[in-house]
């Protein structure tokens, strides 16, 4: 008998819920250097914190905007970017990279 597995995305969202999982999913994301898979995590972790609309309202963000903004060919301004981590509960560190200090 066929295992019944349960739909990822949903799951994923579900998981994302969490403000440590979401912010290890986008320092995971980050160190891959990648504007886009950046842009569909945060697409995702808005979905776990109630969809774009509710985002939008806790970075004081249009709604259109916001979908703009995460769009495949969206590029959010560096202050829009810390508005919408704010929005999600989250926040930017920076920290050495140990790669590059080591040498």
């Amino acid at each position: 008998m066929a295992r019944k597995t349960g739909n990822y995305h949903s799951e994923h969202i579900e998981w994302l819920k969490d403000p440590e999982n979401a912010a290890g999913y986008l320092n995971a994301v980050i160190e891959e250097e990648d504007k886009d898979a950046l842009l569909l995590a945060l697409r995702n972790i808005a979905g776990a914190e109630g969809g774009m609309a509710a985002v939008a309202e806790k970075a004081h963000l249009k709604r259109e905007s916001l979908y703009r903004m995460l769009s495949p060919s969206g590029n959010p301004a560096l202050s829009n970017l810390f508005s919408i981590l704010h929005g999600m509960g989250l926040k930017m560190t920076i920290q050495p990279d140990k790669a590059v200090t080591a040498t």
